[in-house]
């Protein structure tokens, strides 16, 4: 149990280093940062929110990902400042099963990531079903959140590189 933790802290501390090194800009253009599925994972263990429990990363195919975790809504909410409210309280009450599969492209210093398939409690939620909880439910509680649209990276990032293994980030000029 020591040795898995002092692995878990070290994969931490390491994506830790290495994206307060992207974010001093210091990197120049053409450098490539590689985050692995390791140090994704360690980092999104350490980094989750209250409400978010066991948060687990899995990289399927260039450009896929797919998140899971335990998520007590009503926490999560909490924790964000943002009081849930008597009947949703009520209908989102405990810790759920979350599953979400997202396409992640990028290029020129721009990303996008779009939101292909969600799983709560078992029940899946693709298409339209999808949109629509997206566009009433999350970005009304989180309207700067960068999902379905383009968005600017930061600190020069030209791309992000996404495959089984890890990430790459690549900075540009």
């Amino acid at each position: 149990m020591a040795t898995a933790l002092a692995a878990a802290y070290t994969d931490y501390d390491s994506a830790k280093r290495k994206l307060d090194l992207i974010a001093s800009d210091r990197l120049g253009p053409g450098a490539r940062v590689e985050l692995t599925s390791r140090e994704l994972n360690a980092y999104a263990q350490h980094e989750a929110p209250p409400g978010v429990r066991n948060p687990r990363l899995e990289i399927t195919s260039a450009g896929l990902a797919t998140g899971s975790a335990a998520v007590d809504f009503n926490a999560l909410q909490r924790g964000q400042g943002h009081d849930p409210g008597w009947l949703m309280s009520k209908l989102l009450e405990g810790e759920r099963p979350v599953t979400v599969t997202a396409r992640l492209t990028s290029s020129n210093g721009q990303a996008r990531v779009d939101v292909e398939q969600v799983t709560i409690s078992g029940i899946e939620i693709a298409g339209p079903k999808l949109d629509f909880l997206i566009h009433n439910f999350l970005l009304a509680l989180y309207p700067d959140a960068a999902v379905d649209r383009s968005f600017d990276l930061s600190h020069h990032i030209d791309r992000l590189e996404v495959r089984p293994g890890g990430v790459n980030v690549v900075i540009g000029h």
